[in-house]
């Protein structure tokens, strides 16, 4: 039976269908706002043997055809994820998987395929809020829902919800939340330099509308008829008591160790020594039917009730208070011949960046469902294994790291100087060398550095930080600058980046079900202090950008000239521009608004190049003397190129300040001479002066 509910939300109707299409999915849904089409289909599955998570798959997938485009390059047929892909299903992923109760570990995938794209309400957040219907109406998928994503933007000084592309434009804002009735659950945002104030306020203006949108799949879910969902659970574990009684002192006497490294054998010698004890010469099952299993279970539960109880009782695992910093030092140059480094160090979390410069012909050329944009700034992030003392397979980034790497880039975006002060195009590349929590905003610290190693004008420098949660009823303990194990163990990891004036990045992923206004103002409030305390360190090692971008770097200059004469400049079949890049061995761009930038790999090169251009596409200026090839003779006088493409009549009266006979006997064809213009008439037509200029060298050498 098809069911549909729909509801306004930002100006807009958004509707939720079910019971038309994918029936034999175990959920499913279609997500209509505006002319944007979002189809969501949950699917449960039983569980592989022996395994101790949870298996949640999200995929989302934009295809072409849903804006009416073809793919582009040479296959015309969509194949692995794009980066915005990726994202997206982790935005849909991050929100929904701590709403699955503790034990569960059935199969369950989630798959978004956009439908139908306007190009003007993104489909991203119609993922996350399908994705929670079509869970909460698939009956044997024991979903704590419901909840629901938004997006908010701030133009002209007011929150806009569910902004269109165009809005988005305009907005020093760009906010995802995500949550349920009660609480916020996820939160993705990016601005420039807004307030904590001001980003508190607008997450909850976006959970009033959540809220509402809940309550819409109440209505869908009473309407389907799907029955109330239940979870059993697992048995209780037999060496659950065991372990809390015995294990426990031990446990929290190695989770006190100092160094990640040192902490992490002492705590493998423990389990050990357990699993020796229970289970001798390797066996796997006693007696009573126990199983190794289990025990690693037991002894993981007790593992993560110590750590949780030394930092509710005020101890860190390193010894640090609660809201202190981790040793930081910065090192900025710290690369030959790269065109900006640096690298920073806070603890065990190391990120090495590295900067390179490039022409506009470096660009990111970004396509998909809207349309096709460059992007002139990127940072991409790299986890190798050796940084976390492991050894893996490299094949190429995960989800992870692209995650992490949009996360920094995005932080990053909103102090670079805009295009026309400096028309770069910048790469950022954070190499993680060592790892022990917060390595994306590691990369956020080190990419600032390196950027004003670079010479890159930015607007303020920015500094990231990480706060962790442990929470028990009503109680909560925020935790500044957390390591692996508070947020491997912890309930929440909000990493805020910012300038002293304000945030830029925001992104918050949760294990529990919601946190509240509370804990956002004070998880803000204690990001603020840590962030500018990690800013002052921070420009101890570089004050400020470098006055010079380096030497091995492209040199870049731009100028604008007058649209009407592109065509001039580009010549018959590029003729014109190709014989200015040939000659001055340099790379000319032109755009349509006529600005164009030149590129070489030195100072002088990119100067001639720019006085070509400035002397090919100028204005012809009476008074003005130029530097002229004669192009041809005529008995009446010498036509004489003084721009490339534009010639001047010097008549034969012109030509000397003596009486000429012949043009032949002052000039002949491929001479270079220096003529005034005296005068330019309603056809555009050049009249040109020798004599003119033998007049002011003459008189200016009688006045030495």
């Amino acid at each position: 039976m098809k069911v549909t509910v729909e509801r306004e939300v930002g100006g807009r109707q958004l509707s939720i269908t079910t019971g038309e299409w994918a029936k034999q999915a175990s959920g499913s849904v279609v997500v209509r706002y505006g002319d944007t089409v979002v189809f969501v289909a949950a699917q449960s599955g039983p569980p592989r043997p022996g395994i101790d998570f949870f298996p949640l798959t999200v995929d989302y997938r934009e295809r072409a055809a849903a804006a009416g485009k073809f793919p582009g390059g040479f296959l015309k047929r969509e194949s692995r994820p794009t980066l915005r892909e990726i994202l997206t299903a982790r935005l849909t992923d991050r929100p929904i998987r701590p709403l699955f109760p503790e034990g569960y570990n059935d199969e369950v995938q989630v798959m978004s395929n956009v439908l139908a794209c306007d190009g003007q309400n993104d489909p991203d957040v119609l993922s996350i809020t399908g994705a929670s219907a079509a869970l909460c109406i698939a009956p044997e998928i024991p979903f704590q829902g419901p909840l629901a994503g938004v997006r908010a933007g701030w133009v002209n000084g007011q929150f806009v919800l569910m902004p269109t592309q165009a809005d988005l434009e305009q907005s020093s804002l760009d906010l995802v939340v995500a949550g349920n009735k009660q609480s916020v659950l996820m939160i993705e945002g990016f601005s420039d330099q807004l307030s904590e104030e001001i980003m508190v306020d607008a997450i909850m203006f976006c959970h009033k509308a959540i809220v509402a949108l809940c309550e819409l799949q109440e209505e869908l879910t009473q309407k389907v008829g799907t029955p109330a969902k239940a979870f059993a659970g697992k048995p209780e574990n037999p060496f659950k008591s065991l372990l809390r009684s015995e294990a426990w002192q031990a446990m929290r006497e190695c989770k006190s160790v100092a160094g990640k490294q040192t902490r992490a054998e002492a705590t493998a010698a423990l389990k050990k020594s357990w699993l020796d004890k229970l289970f001798p010469n390797g066996v796997e099952v006693t007696p009573e039917g126990h199983t190794v299993v289990q025990l690693k279970a037991a002894i993981d539960d007790v593992e993560y009730r110590v750590v949780r109880e030394l930092i509710l009782e005020g101890r860190r695992l390193d010894g640090r208070g609660l809201t202190d910093l981790r040793s930081v030092s910065c090192q900025v140059g710290v690369l030959p011949r790269v065109h900006g480094s640096a690298l920073f160090t806070r603890g065990e979390t190391q990120s090495l960046c590295t900067v390179t410069l490039g022409t506009t012909g470096d660009e990111q050329r970004v396509d998909g469902v809207f349309p096709e944009y460059s992007k002139r700034f990127m940072l991409d992030y790299y986890f190798p294994p050796y940084s976390v003392g492991e050894c893996r397979p490299i094949r190429g980034p995960g989800r992870r790291e692209m995650g992490h790497g949009a996360l920094a880039e995005r932080s990053l975006e909103n102090i670079l100087p805009p295009k026309d002060k400096f028309p770069y195009t910048m790469r950022v590349i954070s190499d993680i060398m060592e790892s022990n929590g917060s390595s994306s905003m590691a990369s956020v610290c080190g990419g600032t550095l390196a950027l004003m190693d670079a010479g890159v004008p930015i607007v303020q420098p920015v500094a990231g930080i990480s706060i962790g949660l442990v929470k028990e009823t009503e109680r909560h303990v925020l935790l500044t600058d957390i390591i692996g194990d508070e947020d491997h163990f912890g309930d929440m990891d909000f990493k805020v980046a910012g300038t002293q004036r304000g945030v830029t990045g925001i992104q918050l992923d949760l294990k529990i079900d919601g946190i509240s206004e509370q804990i956002i103002r004070e998880t803000l409030a204690q990001a603020k202090v840590a962030r500018i305390e990690l800013l002052r360190t921070m420009l101890t090692a570089i004050r400020r950008p470098r006055a010079e971008i380096s030497e091995f770097a492209p040199k870049l200059v731009q100028t604008k000239i007058d649209p009407a004469k592109i065509g001039l400049l580009i010549g018959p079949g590029g003729k014109t521009i190709r014989a200015i890049q040939e000659e001055t061995q340099t790379k000319l761009d032109v755009t349509d608004d006529g600005m164009v930038t030149i590129a070489g790999a030195n100072k002088l090169q990119v100067d001639d190049a720019l006085a070509r251009v400035e002397a090919l596409t100028e204005e012809i200026k009476v008074g003005k003397i130029y530097q002229g090839t004669v192009s041809s003779i005529k008995d009446f006088g010498a036509f004489i190129e003084i721009v490339p493409g534009k010639d001047g009549l010097c008549h034969i009266s012109e030509l000397s300040d003596g009486y000429v006979k012949s043009v032949h006997d002052v000039c002949k064809e491929g001479d270079k001479m220096a003529v005034k213009v005296i005068a330019v008439d309603e056809q555009n037509r050049v009249k040109l002066s020798r004599k003119a200029v033998l007049a002011e060298q003459s008189g200016g050498a009688a006045a030495k």
